[in-house]
């Protein structure tokens, strides 16, 4: 039948692997990244894919902790905000509150896995449908904006592009996750040090438990720089395979 046909041809595709990238598109990808997330403009324009993970990591735990989401907000200047209801303190508070600064890598960490096994295609519809379901918690409209554009762009990568097109746009976007989760924690620091912070999510979580908010901070960056180190493995796979440095 026609609609079995073409469900099984889609299905194939989703979990077909895709062959091993070039070097050159590796090494390529990483370096394109690490410059976006050191420059300051670039930085300051795709920061708002991180924001989305951050909110996005907030709201997952809230959700699998039992606290009942109100919604996220983002905004322009990529700060953001979620909202959820439920005990003011506990664990699951304060899994809420240290989600948001390590979900970035996490999800870095998570594609570079799936890129690992050249799962490509894989790798954008779970994005595509991601951001769809967080599409349904944002409360303000340059969140929806943000969100439609975001989607958008890696469904028609992924539909319309190229084989090769999508292997740069994963790899590029997998590298940016997982470099881009570092600096935030830095800028976060620094403005916790000028005292511009007072309520940020480290300092929340010293209130909530007995650790300082330079644990927690601290903590952060260490979840991330093992998740950079991870996955920038994982990602390296092919380049290390050509040079003999794997078994």
């Amino acid at each position: 039948m026609p609609l079995i046909d073409g469900l099984t041809s889609l299905w194939d595709r989703l979990l077909s692997a895709q062959p091993d990238p070039p070097q050159w598109l590796v090494l390529l990808t990483a370096a394109v990244a690490l410059v976006v997330v050191a420059t300051r403009l670039p930085w300051r324009i795709a920061r708002n894919t991180i924001t989305i993970a951050h909110e996005g990591g907030h709201a997952l735990v809230a959700l699998l902790t039992g606290r009942k989401l109100r919604g996220i907000r983002l905004h322009s200047d990529t700060s953001g905000l979620t909202l959820s209801a439920g005990r003011p303190s506990g664990p699951g508070m304060v899994l809420t509150l240290l989600a948001g600064y390590v979900a970035p890598s996490l999800v870095g960490l998570a594609g570079a896995w799936l890129l690992g096994g050249n799962r490509i295609t894989l790798l954008l519809w779970v994005a595509v449908a991601l951001l769809l379901a967080m599409l349904l918690l944002i409360r303000n409209v340059f969140g929806v904006v943000s969100l439609l554009v975001t989607g958008g762009v890696v469904l028609a990568v992924s539909w319309y592009a190229s084989p090769q097109v999508q292997a740069a746009f994963a790899w590029t976007g997998v590298w940016f996750l997982l470099f881009g989760g570092v600096r935030p924690v830095a800028e976060l620091q620094r403005m916790r040090t000028w005292g511009r912070m007072p309520e940020s999510d480290a300092d929340q979580l010293a209130r909530l438990t007995p650790f300082p908010a330079l644990f927690w901070v601290a903590l952060f960056a260490l979840v991330n720089l093992l998740a950079l180190a991870v996955g920038a493995a994982l990602l390296a796979g092919p380049v290390l395979n050509a040079a003999g440095l794997t078994g």
